[in-house]
């Protein structure tokens, strides 16, 4: 028998799965702005990405939208809770104040409706429109109305870094209502050149990530904001391996004294999904970060994620008490499912 502080007895948590929502496409369709944004995916991503992305979506639609397959799906991972937010596709992050408004509105909607149909086995969390700042703070709010931990925000918004003075309301709200930020990075600024071999995604997101988290770090946002609750999907890309080099920076140079420490030292006070693809990385993750800051990740259903999060976990060989944090334990804390 397991006891309560038996660490078998915690549930094993996914805090990276998505959800597609088609009454989000269907109401962005035609507006002016959307043919816009397709063209840069295009140019970004390149024709041979984007002829392989539609199939790939298309034969994982049941999963992304069905409850009852992702639960079936669930089951054969292992996985007892997911924390699903919306496909980063959803963003939109060119849509006027009405129309961002209105995504928002119905991500956060749809997923809380998704995650009723089962809300022992799924948690969930909305969007709010980083292009419009002062919109942010009344939608962080609508989603936790709705019953969601948080939201879930991309690496920048159009002419505007996470730095930004203006999205203070947005750290301060969530600080204040304990909500959850996943930082999930939608395309990549670095464009054309990364427009082959799918680039745009394998150098792409971990360039973003690492970008936008050091602007949080060396901005000060997290000076102001520690107790913010933030998770960055795939292991914080390449920062937290090579947060070295931004200490050395701290130490060596004033313009790069924004924070009030060094910047390794802030890995502690985020939190980051598993999902980085070696064993190497992911104890190197557990180094820079702690075993308390890691979180088991799959990407749920997507081909750039893992169908056996737990093999990849049990693959980096970590002590029992740490496999065990990871697998479940630190994200049922954020959860308060302890």
């Amino acid at each position: 028998m397991t006891g309560p502080n038996d660490p078998l007895a915690v549930p094993t948590i996914d805090v990276h799965a998505h959800l597609l929502l088609p009454q989000i496409e269907e109401t962005v369709a035609g507006h002016p702005g959307l043919a816009e944004a397709r063209e840069l995916d295009v140019r970004r991503n390149g024709p041979a990405a984007l002829a392989v992305n539609g199939p790939m979506v298309g034969a994982r639609l049941p999963k992304l939208t069905d409850a009852a397959v992702r639960l079936a799906s669930m089951d054969a991972q292992g996985v007892d809770v997911q924390l699903v937010s919306p496909s980063p596709s959803h963003y939109h992050y060119w849509a006027e104040p009405q129309l961002a408004r209105q995504v928002s509105q119905l991500a956060n909607e749809g997923t809380a409706a998704h995650c009723a149909k089962a809300p022992d086995r799924l948690r969930g969390l909305g969007l709010v429109p980083l292009q419009h700042p002062d919109l942010t703070v009344e939608l962080l709010d609508h989603a936790l109305e709705q019953g969601l931990e948080g939201v879930e925000i991309s690496s920048h918004a159009p002419g505007r870094e996470l730095s930004d003075p203006a999205y203070e309301p947005l750290w301060s709200r969530a600080e204040e209502r304990g909500a959850l930020v996943f930082l999930h990075p939608f395309g990549c600024t670095l464009d054309e050149r990364l427009d082959q071999w799918y680039l745009s995604n394998t150098v792409g997101q971990p360039s973003e990530n690492a970008v936008a988290l050091s602007h949080l770090i060396f901005s000060g946002v997290l000076d102001r904001h520690p107790g913010l609750k933030l998770i960055a999907a795939h292991g914080g890309g390449y920062l937290p391996t090579h947060i070295g080099r931004s200490d050395h920076a701290w130490r060596a140079r004033p313009d790069a004294q924004g924070c009030s420490r060094e910047p390794s030292s802030y890995l502690r006070q985020l939190y980051f999904d598993s999902l980085v693809h070696d064993p190497h990385v992911l104890r190197e993750l557990l180094r820079a970060a702690g075993p308390k800051r890691v979180l088991l990740g799959s990407d749920f259903p997507f081909d750039m994620g893992t169908d056996d999060p737990l093999d990849a976990l049990r693959a980096a060989d970590l002590p029992e008490p740490d496999f065990h944090a990871v697998r479940g334990g630190n994200a049922a804390a954020l959860l308060n499912l302890t």
